[in-house]
């Protein structure tokens, strides 16, 4: 069996030289430092924070048809969520991004769904355990008990609905994974705006707002007798694969848009805008293998951006396997 030695003082591992290829990874058990290239644009993580603690995200390049812009226009005039469709990788998830840069409504609020994602815990979640673990506790000097607020937390449909005069953004992304009954269960909250705290609905009619605690940091929201009502209803948007149909009751509430797969032209536009005008040179050939194995089962339009990145960074994309494993099929069994 092969081991493989940890470097010492006397034994420093071999540093591959600046600009050595491509290839990182050698697989010859070889240690070695290397230089990480600069990531795709779409995969760095640095991002600086705000005043208020919460990251601040990367302005996403975003194209999108006028047809589908006045889609979203209506579902932002009405005050109705936009439950949008489309095949992977067209964009469904980005528009609430490039909403929220365009119009300046900060960072999204994210609801991503999966059969367990039950209302509750995207409206709030009270730690009730902790609570009542601090109340055994010796009281500070004071005797003074730790404020309720401290023990309960807005989901992020919660914290989309406080009062602001501006909206904030919400993605609930893939609805159609969630409970069959989800769908319902949101109709009250998306026709009325508000929702109910029991923990603080019982508190003395004469006790003062409580602060509790949003996933914006140090940004508690004042709540008022338990009651969370929105001054400006949400920009919800809501996403779906497709997997499973939803009542017609929601889909009334809703405003539709499903979003085409882009063209060649509008994939050089996308191409262009992520990595810049060069990286459309001697592409051609990646794009018709796109179109060509797009036509044939499902790619994802960020599948292009990564062949394209590659091959701008110098990457012989031309060898079979590596071009498979780039624009690989998503649909059937893996």
């Amino acid at each position: 069996m092969t081991t493989f030695e940890h470097p010492t003082a006397t034994n420093p591992p071999e540093r591959a030289p600046h600009g050595d290829g491509w290839r990182l990874f050698r697989g010859d058990g070889e240690r070695r430092d290397v230089d990480f290239p600069d990531a795709p644009p779409w995969r760095r993580f640095d991002r600086p924070a705000s005043q208020t603690g919460a990251k601040v995200p990367y302005p996403r390049p975003y194209l999108i048809g006028p047809d589908e812009a006045d889609v979203v226009n209506a579902a932002l005039h009405l005050r109705r969520p936009l439950l949008v469709t489309g095949q992977p990788g067209t964009g469904k998830s980005s528009l609430a991004h490039a909403i929220a840069h365009e119009l300046g409504l900060g960072r999204v609020l994210q609801w991503p769904v999966n059969s367990r994602s039950t209302l509750q815990d995207a409206l709030y979640q009270y730690d009730a355990v902790g609570r009542l673990r601090e109340a055994t506790l010796p009281r500070d000097g004071d005797g003074t008990e730790p404020d309720i607020g401290q023990y309960i937390q807005l989901g992020p449909l919660g914290n989309a609905l406080v009062h602001r005069e501006r909206p904030r953004v919400l993605l609930v992304d893939e609805l159609d994974k969630g409970d069959v009954d989800l769908p319902n269960d949101l109709l009250t909250v998306f026709e009325e705006g508000e929702f109910v705290i029991p923990e603080l609905a019982r508190l003395p009619r004469d006790h003062a707002p409580v602060h509790v605690q949003t996933d914006d940091p140090d940004r508690p929201a004042p709540v008022e007798r338990g009651h969370v009502r929105c001054a400006e209803f949400p920009v919800v948007i809501i996403t779906s694969n497709g997997e499973r149909e939803f009542p017609p009751a929601f889909l009334r509430r809703c405003i539709r848009l499903d979003l085409p797969e882009p063209d060649e032209r509008r994939l050089r536009d996308i191409v262009a805008a992520h990595l810049g005008d060069t990286a459309l040179d001697e592409v051609d050939d990646l794009l018709e293998t796109f179109l060509e194995r797009r036509a044939a089962g499902e790619l994802a339009t960020d599948q292009l951006l990564n062949a394209v990145f590659l091959r701008k960074g110098g990457v012989n994309l031309d060898a079979g396997a590596l071009l498979q494993a780039v624009l690989h099929r998503l649909g059937g069994a893996v």
